[in-house]
């Protein structure tokens, strides 16, 4: 397991990808948020495509800023799609709906590109 965070980011139009690599730290969380914060402003409701490859979750301070920033976004956010394959990555996608009115999908990492057929799709 890696014991740093690295966070990679593509975006596309409406569309922000984002790669999780490691422990999310408050640090690598604020990296996301401008990015995401300009998206917003732009379109309004934007899309997220998150993969996770060797993802070990969120320090106490990265989960704190994303508790707070799906509370500021809550109606932001069209869709999500989560792309892992720990069984913990599928559970995330059910735990994160009561905090999002976006449609959230999970898909395995041999999915990926039905998931971006479907954070792209109408």
């Amino acid at each position: 397991m890696r014991s740093t965070a690295h966070v990679d980011e593509l975006v596309h139009g409406n569309i922000l990808e984002v790669d999780l690599h490691g422990k999310l730290s408050r640090r690598d969380f604020e990296q996301i948020v401008p990015d995401t914060d300009r998206l917003i402003s732009r379109y309004g409701k934007i899309r997220l495509l998150v993969t996770m490859h060797d993802f070990d979750g969120w320090d106490a301070g990265a989960l704190w800023e994303e508790i707070k920033w799906e509370a500021r976004h809550f109606n932001h956010i069209e869709r999500i799609a989560l792309v892992g394959d720990e069984q913990w990555h599928k559970a995330m996608a059910k735990l994160c709906k009561p905090f999002t009115t976006a449609d959230v999908h999970y898909f395995t990492l041999h999915e990926l590109n039905a998931a971006y057929s479907w954070v792209d799709g109408e």
